[in-house]
Formats: C-alpha cells, structure tokens, sequence
C-alpha cells in the first residue's frame, strides 16, 4: 500500500514511473540477471522475447508440450511454427532426448527454444543450455511459475537468452496482472521498453518506425510488485509446508505419487501436484473435493493434444499426456490453515476406504 500510495501522491499513474523502474532492478536483482523490462503480462514477455532473437515467419521455435497455452500463442503471434517437445519423468519438464532428436530433424530451421519450468520445477537445463549451445539457439525460459526456484544455486530465468516472469493472480506473488521479462543484454531490454510502449520515438510529435505494442506495466501495478517482493521468501517457505504437509499425509496411498524433488531442483512449490496409479483416478479426486466446495485441476493438458495445435509436430513419447492423465493439482494457496489441509486429506483419504 505504500508504494502504491506514493505512486498516487506523486501522480505517477501512467505505465512510466518510479516503481517501474525500481521493480525492474529489483526483480532482476533477485533472479540474478543485468536487466529487467516490467510488461503487461507473462504473455508479453514471452512474445516480445521472441520478438527480439529475431522469431519470424516460417521459423521454427522449439516450445515445450506440458504447459498452458499462454507459452505456445506468442510463436503463432510471430508467424512462426511451434514443434511441440515432450517431458521427462524426472523433471516434468523438456526431455533433452527429445530436444536433440528435434535439432536432428530441423536443422538450422530452428530459431529458439521455449522452455518452462512447470508448476515451480526446474528443467535440466545443463543438458538444455549445452544441445542449445551445440546448435548455437537462443534459450526463452518460461518461469512464469517458477519466481523463487532454484536449479543447482542458480535462479531459473536466469539461464538462457531471456527469463520471463509473470505475476498473474495466481502466481506466488502478483500485482493483478502483470509481467517481466529480464536479461543479461541490455540492449535488447532497451529495445524491448522501445516496442512495449508502442514504438514511440524520441521526437516532438508521434513518429513510429517499428511495429510497436501497448505491453508496458503501470506505476501502480508496479507498486504493488515491490511490495509482494519482499515476502516471495515467506511465500516459498509456505508453499514447501503445504507440499510436505500432503507428501506426509497422502504420500503412502496406494498409487500415490507427488511431482519430483531433485537433489538439484530447489522448487518454490508453487503448486502441489500428485499423479495416480490405480483404482482412484483424478477425476474422482476432484469430484469428492468439488462436493466439499474446494477446488482442484488436472495437469496442463499438453499442446500437440490441443485442437488449435492439432497440426503441428510433436516430438516424444507419452509421458506429457501420461501426467495430464494421471495428474491432479491440489489445493495450494498460501493463506490454507491446517485445519483446511486436514480437510483436503481426510476427503482424499476417504477415496481409498
């Protein structure tokens, strides 16, 4: 409220501005990178990540199957043609199998490579970030949901060409609505401010060269991430307890198995997911929550299996529509009490009397 407030009493309303400026320093000194450009949404970010390694028509981009949508829409907004990547078992995130298999059998067609850090879990990217390196592409990660999550020390977001944040309502800290896309080159988060605000040039009257995007985050939005800022840690710490907390209770049900903790993957837990294998399927899971007004959901129903992105190629196995399948997000906010967690067990528990 603070910061928000003295965005007010300073008139700073506009997508310009003190906490603009300070949030991008200071998002991008917490991950780790030089630079940070503050936009509208995650989305933005990812598009105009794109924008800026040169993604345009007929390009290729390497982007990950077991995500939202919100990750694949951007390559289609640059005329470009997403190849849909499996996971693997051991991260939930891009098989870097499957990735080579895709740098095999397209070549120099390919312009970047889309990775996400699904549900706060860290994809492999050494082995990432060296058959990238190999085929000399440029890295986006989508760490959308993975603000606070660490891959061997280092902060995911921080490891390929851009990392890209966002601070959607459900995210582990938010501003409503709102994203950020943070790099080493300061050149192109220059030019990624340039586009985000329209393309607007340095001249007395409105003088537009370059295609231009209305992308940039307000003041107040901004605001409202500095102050949720300096809480990510407690967030994180919470967000481990309620994963632990169901691991414990849950854990030893037959057929229960919850998303995988790596030696080298430090998640924020941003969301507690389980997989099935037996008799209780997650539907019925989420049936017996939904009768009890508590809401649960499947895993990211992978792209290649959805209709809009029905054409394109898809290169793996199952395991992407093995998790969908089998998955269940649970219930993972941070205010739940106790008492609320024991609820949610006791009713799962009871699917298996």
């Amino acid at each position: 409220m603070q910061y928000v407030q003295e965005a007010f009493d300073t008139n700073w309303v506009a997508p310009l501005g003190p906490n603009v400026n300070e949030f991008e320093k200071e998002l991008a000194a917490k991950v780790g990178s030089e630079h940070g450009a503050a936009l509208v949404s995650g989305t933005a970010a990812i598009h105009l990540a794109l924008k800026a390694v040169g993604v345009g028509e007929g390009d290729i981009v390497l982007c990950q199957s077991l995500t939202f949508s919100a990750t694949a829409n951007p390559i289609i907004y640059q005329n470009a043609t997403p190849v849909f990547i499996d996971s693997d078992y051991e991260t939930w995130n891009m098989c870097s199998k499957a990735l080579e298999t895709a740098f095999e059998k397209y070549g120099d067609k390919i312009k970047a490579v889309l990775v996400v850090h699904l549900y706060g879990l860290s994809a492999d990217m050494d082995k990432i970030m060296e058959i990238c390196n190999k085929y000399n592409v440029p890295v986006i990660e989508d760490a959308a949901e993975s603000l606070g999550a660490y891959y061997k020390g280092k902060h995911t977001g921080s490891f390929g060409k851009f990392g890209v944040f966002s601070f959607n309502g459900n995210k582990i800290i938010t501003t409503s609505g709102g994203g950020m896309l943070v790099s080493d080159d300061e050149e192109k988060i220059k030019k990624v401010r340039f586009w985000s605000t329209q393309s607007r040039e340095a001249a007395r009257h409105y003088q537009h060269s370059e295609l231009g995007f209305n992308y940039r985050m307000s003041n107040v939005v901004a605001g409202i991430g500095r102050g949720q800022l300096k809480v990510l840690e407690e967030r994180v710490d919470k967000k481990k307890y309620i994963f632990e907390y169901y691991k414990r209770e849950i854990g030893q049900l037959e057929g229960v198995k919850f998303m995988p903790i790596n030696d080298w993957n430090e998640p924020n837990y941003w969301l507690s997911v389980m997989t099935l294998k037996g008799e209780v399927r997650p539907l019925d899971v989420m049936e017996a929550l939904e009768k009890e007004n508590i809401e649960s959901r499947p895993v990211w129903k992978p792209m290649h299996m959805q209709p809009f992105f029905a054409e394109y190629d898809y290169i793996g196995s199952d395991v992407s529509e093995k998790l969908f399948e089998n998955g269940v997000c649970l219930p993972s906010d941070t205010k739940m009490t106790d008492e609320d967690l024991e609820r949610i067990c006791s009713i799962i528990k009871e699917l298996w009397k």
